[in-house]
């Protein structure tokens, strides 16, 4: 038997293991407090909305959304980013039969499964207007929307491969000259249906599928 000091018997302590989150359960915890992020965002926009409020929609306890995310601006530009994130997958599944979407197809794909996601337009107009008085909310959105810009990149490049006929200087040089346009067209869509009540989307869109190379 152990004993200390003064001679007094010790008795031996056992450590009670604590139990660890397995990865899964703490992505899938970190993509709960996201949806409910977009849910409260969605409702009031990002400056009427507090983190009590967040917290809330997602049922939590303060320290288990904390321990995610350090406050408001990091949920909002984390809602953002995992949205537009996703938008790569969408684009390689709509190419995999070996026949890659042309460019106009590219920007629908994008903008619909936004959409689907229940991603309110608003939002993002609201992301870059505090992009421009915020640094670093500003290097979030650029990081974000760089993943993006890939996706489109890839995307276009993959269509110029196919048809070289529009690509005389090279697939991957047409995709990137191709490239801003088409950000400008998918921005212009976001700003007018979110900004005007009389925006006709599919008279957008297909103005977009005439103008751009097919």
């Amino acid at each position: 038997m152990l004993v200390n000091l003064l001679g007094v018997p010790q008795v031996p302590t056992t450590e009670v293991p604590v139990p660890k989150i397995s990865d899964a359960r703490r992505d899938a915890r970190r993509a709960e407090i996201l949806e409910a992020a977009r849910r409260a965002f969605a409702a009031k926009g990002y400056q009427h909305t507090s983190m009590a409020e967040v917290i809330a929609e997602a049922g939590l306890s303060t320290g288990a959304v904390y321990g995610y995310f350090e406050g408001k601006r990091e949920l909002f530009a984390a809602v953002a980013r995992t949205t537009l994130s996703r938008r790569s997958a969408d684009l390689e599944e709509a190419a995999a039969d070996g026949d890659p979407p042309a460019p106009a197809e590219v920007l629908e794909i994008v903008l619909r499964g936004v959409l689907s996601e229940g991603f309110e337009l608003p939002l993002l107009l609201q992301l870059w207007g505090e992009a421009t008085v915020d640094p670093e909310m500003r290097g979030v959105v650029n990081m974000g929307f760089k993943e993006l810009r890939n996706a489109f990149r890839a995307a276009l490049t993959r269509w110029f491969e196919a048809r070289p006929e529009h690509a005389p200087d090279g697939a991957e040089a047409a995709a990137e000259g191709l490239l801003p346009v088409l950000m400008g067209i998918g921005q212009g869509y976001i700003f007018q249906s979110a900004m005007f009540d009389e925006f006709d989307s599919r008279a957008y869109l297909d103005a977009a599928r005439r103008i751009l190379p097919r």
